[in-house]
């Protein structure tokens, strides 16, 4: 195994370390669910530009890299509803129903990808896409600052919750309206792989 497979498969590690530590009872463990969150996320970045720039592209890469990014940030949001009932003075609840459409949509794409796969099509990532994914990151540390500021000094925690909370409630809703159009306009673009045997 590369090197860039050894940190797609740590992305897999970190993501169960950040699930354990986000409902783990100890003190500054959302702060630390920060922490392990970004370590994830830095992963990402380093495996893909080792990959490229040292041409360590493998079939082992390109199927577990999307699936490891889309487990990391599932997990988060699904995390999310699941604390929003354990603590019922959370600053932004996230509805089930918002994930649901989330996952959905990442199960749909996953689905067409491996399709087209199947028939030797390559389907490239789409400006939707990108701008979806970005959108989940900055939504998903928005939420984990909004419940980890309760854990940190008076002033910090005032200047946080002044503006974070709202911030990730708006955010919430660009993700899921962006999640919903970016998986609407990628199926209805490559539509001829599952309505037309082609």
């Amino acid at each position: 195994m590369n090197l860039p497979n050894k940190f797609t498969v740590s992305r897999f590690v970190l993501t169960g370390v950040f699930l354990w530590v986000l409902f783990s009872p100890f003190r500054y463990n959302d702060t630390l669910a920060i922490v392990f969150f970004s370590l994830a996320g830095l992963t990402d970045y380093i495996d893909g530009h080792l990959a490229r720039s040292r041409n360590l592209i493998t079939n082992f890469g390109k199927l577990m890299d999307p699936l490891a990014d889309k487990i990391l940030t599932c997990s988060a949001f699904i995390a999310f509803v699941e604390s929003s009932h354990i603590n019922p003075d959370a600053p932004v609840k996230v509805a089930a129903w918002m994930v649901i459409v989330i996952v959905a949509r990442e199960f749909a794409i996953t689905g067409l990808r491996l399709l087209a796969a199947a028939k030797n099509i390559v389907l490239a990532a789409e400006g939707f896409g990108k701008h979806k994914t970005i959108s989940q990151i900055v939504t998903i540390n928005a939420l984990l600052v909004s419940d980890a500021c309760a854990e940190w000094p008076e002033a910090l925690k005032h200047f946080f919750l002044c503006w974070v909370p709202q911030f990730a409630a708006v955010m919430l809703w660009v993700t899921v309206i962006l999640t919903m159009t970016s998986g609407g306009i990628y199926l209805w673009r490559n539509r001829a792989l599952y309505l037309y045997d082609v």
